[in-house]
């Protein structure tokens, strides 16, 4: 199969290029920030969001899909400019796309947001919801199948962001462990191999023709359970370090998961388990590799 991905040397990307570029003929277009033409793959470097980069492409693909569509006309800036065909566009979105406020657990046909708070966050959740409308849009215009995939957190090796990395570093380098007291968050995790599992499962793969995907562990987690889940894995002496959220922000800990009921976001995976066969890494089992990855990147 011939495969366009866009983005893909961090994290997810990369961790669906180490699976899938064995079985399939795969180019990157991304920044270059990050080499991954040792995992046999053909590297393109180019912003996305210059047209004259998808008018010299001029290749045919199977499929192409997009890990850092973030902001509206990212999607159409490159089907609008791209000279080849794609058979299949699939999508990496995110479950924050749904309305909050509800404690159960929503699948695909739950309403999407249409009110947008200020700052990061609302941004990100604004321009994820434009871009799954877009690519409806585009994709009938021109013909191509798509899928979205909406995972929750995603966790696991190469996850460098400040989530669960930073706290085996704090674990590995000064045997402290974070322990939030006073969140009333919940929150579902999702490990990187699952979803690069969906991805694979998803090329030209008819049952995932124009629909989305939630991509989660069924287990709901809080910062206490989190706590002690990865206290579980810890191979070293460590100590608990309590903490309250306002300790945790006026010592710059990160609070990467949702702290309040009403940043509650919890969905259901039925549909990616019975139509992708989608089986889900347990978090005991995830988190577990996860620490000896990290372990051995941050240890002195």
């Amino acid at each position: 199969m011939k495969i366009l991905v866009i983005g893909g040397s961090y994290f997810l990307g990369r961790v669906f290029l180490i699976q899938a570029a064995k079985l399939h003929d795969i180019t990157v277009i991304n920044r270059g920030t990050y080499s991954v033409k040792e995992l046999g793959v053909t590297q393109i470097k180019g912003d996305r969001k210059n047209t004259s980069l998808w008018q010299q492409i001029t290749d045919n693909y199977d499929v192409i899909i997009d890990f850092c569509a973030y902001e509206q006309y990212d999607i159409s800036t490159v089907l609008k400019n791209l000279r080849g065909t794609a058979k299949q566009y699939i999508h990496i979105s995110t479950i924050d796309v749904y309305q909050h406020g509800t404690a159960q657990k929503l699948d695909e046909q739950a309403p999407l947001v249409t009110r947008f708070v200020s700052g990061n966050a609302g941004d990100y959740i604004h321009g994820k919801v434009l871009l799954e409308q877009e690519l409806r849009d585009e994709c009938v215009q021109k013909g191509m199948e798509y899928t979205i995939l909406r995972p929750s957190i995603i966790y696991g090796p190469f996850n460098y962001a400040p989530r669960e990395s930073a706290y085996i570093q704090l674990t590995v380098q000064n045997h402290l462990l974070p322990h939030i007291t006073d969140a009333h968050g919940k929150f579902q995790f999702v490990y990187v191999r699952d979803v690069a599992d969906a991805i694979i499962s998803c090329l030209l793969n008819k049952t995932a023709y124009k629909t989305a995907y939630n991509l989660c562990n069924d287990t709901v987690f809080d910062y206490n359970s989190f706590y002690e889940e990865l206290k579980k894995v810890t191979d070293i002496p460590v100590e608990e370090w309590k903490m309250t959220v306002s300790d945790a922000l006026a010592q710059n800990i990160p609070l990467p998961f949702p702290i309040t009921a009403d940043e509650t976001q919890l969905c259901s995976n039925e549909k990616s388990q019975t139509e992708l066969n989608l089986r889900y890494t347990p978090f005991s089992e995830g988190i577990l590799k996860t620490y000896r990855a990290f372990k051995n990147v941050y240890t002195i």
